[in-house]
């Protein structure tokens, strides 16, 4: 089976961002090839975990990924600080006499991003709403590789997860479970310190934030899991993502002092984008007034442009905004009117680009998460849950098709939902071995228990 064929079977994704089918995403040449080892938001603990332990897999799979893409250069990006991975990879790159950089990059964020990565890297900014591949780059996150060894080496499908859990545990732990395993299984594990708190999934600054006890209870680990972390109720954090979009606006009409701080530290502007959250804000109270798609877009089009990464309003504005999700809101009015801004082709980053990265440590007192800085995961515990529920959707594009039914016993990493014919898909194994309970467009209960 060839590397497409089998990263395609195994339903590999991108496991350190929205889940972008793999086989998809390799189905290219390109000149540079980008293993992102960047652990881009604080405290996450995960690739870091991967790059120390299974150092060499890491580099294997590097290797083959090159050799499809015919890369002439095979990089892997990571921070600087990071000298136990470094020291692993390097040893790692030795033994296999891999033609691989290791490419040390500043302690700032989101050092992770694609498209920041992607300039740090190459020098080279990828066009506005566009792809690494645009600027001949691929880039594949160290979780992503783990699984295309498995997948090439053992024939093994994505069915269980790495994830780290920080916060208010007893000390960050490192997990490995079975995929639709409950979040609240994961956090036990880790011993917390609350018996009442919230979660953010993934990390504070893109991560979803849960909140409420139900949709704690319901969520589970799926393939792009990479983080729990557990927060008091009243947290910074937690009480601002409750914030309604009513209130957002109308502290944006009449709170924003015009300080440009906004725009000046947005990762995006920097690399070249047109990407303006101040004017954005500024224009905001005119929405309604509007009603020609030229001047629309003269006022809100550069939301089109923002990659949500929260730089804006967790740390530049001085006022307490969400330029963040003011851009968000007018990306769905520009979907609304059916307007699309022109694209920057040919964007260069502004020469004040590394003067205005936002050091983590920074960030992290400004999140109010210093207490759990520092701290990080020595121990992996492996898990094995009873019940699983395995969601169908856990991919950008359309959900797997189900396989499967009500009664049907299947071995962990048996085909239980098909990827979607003829769209941008992915297929979805099952998680642990046992009876299948219940089949829904949402995904499928697997029961390990023993009867009687």
């Amino acid at each position: 089976m060839n590397l497409l064929d089998a990263i395609r079977e195994a339903g590999i994704v991108g496991a350190g961002g929205a889940g972008f089918p793999t086989h998809v995403k390799l189905k290219a040449k390109a000149e540079w090839f980008i293993v992102n080892a960047a652990e881009c938001e604080p405290l996450i603990e995960t690739d870091k975990y991967l790059c120390r332990t299974y150092a060499d897999r890491i580099v294997a799979a590097a290797v083959i990924v090159a050799g499809h893409l015919q890369a002439e250069h095979t990089v892997i990006a990571l921070k600087k600080k990071y000298r136990a991975e470094i020291d692993a990879l390097r040893a790692a790159i030795d033994k296999a006499g891999a033609a691989i950089e290791i490419c040390e990059m500043g302690v700032f964020y989101p050092a992770g991003d694609e498209q920041t990565m992607v300039q740090f890297v190459t020098g080279k900014t990828v066009p506005e709403r566009g792809l690494p591949l645009d600027v001949g780059a691929v880039v594949d996150n160290v979780g992503t590789l783990l699984g295309i060894y498995d997948a090439m080496t053992e024939g093994k499908s994505v069915s269980s997860k790495y994830l780290s859990v920080v916060g208010e545990v007893r000390e960050p732990i490192m997990i490995h479970t079975p995929i639709g395993t409950p979040i609240t299984q994961c956090i036990e594990a880790a011993k917390p310190h609350l018996t009442d708190y919230a979660v953010i999934v993934g990390g504070p600054m893109m991560g979803r934030v849960l909140s409420d006890r139900e949709a704690i209870r319901n969520a589970v680990v799926t393939k792009t899991t990479g983080n729990l972390i557990v927060l008091p109720r009243d947290h910074y954090l937690i009480t601002r993502a409750g914030r309604p979009m009513e209130r957002i606006r109308a502290q944006a009409r009449t709170a924003c002092i015009q300080c440009r701080m906004c725009t000046d530290l947005c990762p995006r502007y920097q690399i070249g984008h047109q990407i303006r959250p101040h004017m954005v804000m500024r224009n905001l109270y005119r929405e309604q007034m509007i009603s020609s798609n030229e001047e629309f877009l003269r006022a809100f089009g550069d939301a089109a442009n923002c990659c949500s990464c929260g730089v804006c309003e967790m740390f530049a504005c001085p006022m307490g905004l969400s330029p963040r999700k003011v851009n968000e809101y007018m990306k769905g009015a520009l979907r609304e009117r059916g307007l699309q801004p022109e694209r920057n082709m040919k964007p260069e980053a502004r020469p004040e680009l590394d003067m205005r990265r936002i050091p983590t440590e920074r960030l992290i007192a400004r999140l109010g998460l210093s207490a759990y800085s520092g701290l990080h995961a020595h121990t992996c515990i492996e898990l094995s849950p009873d019940e699983v529920f395995v969601p169908f959707a856990q991919h950008i594009g359309k959900p797997a098709q189900p396989v499967c039914k009500a009664g049907d016993t299947v071995n962990k990493g048996d085909l239980i939902a098909q990827a979607a014919e003829g769209a941008l898909s992915a297929n979805i194994h099952a998680g642990i071995t046992g009876v299948i309970t219940e089949v829904s467009a949402a995904g499928a209960r697997i029961s390990g228990r023993k009867e009687g």
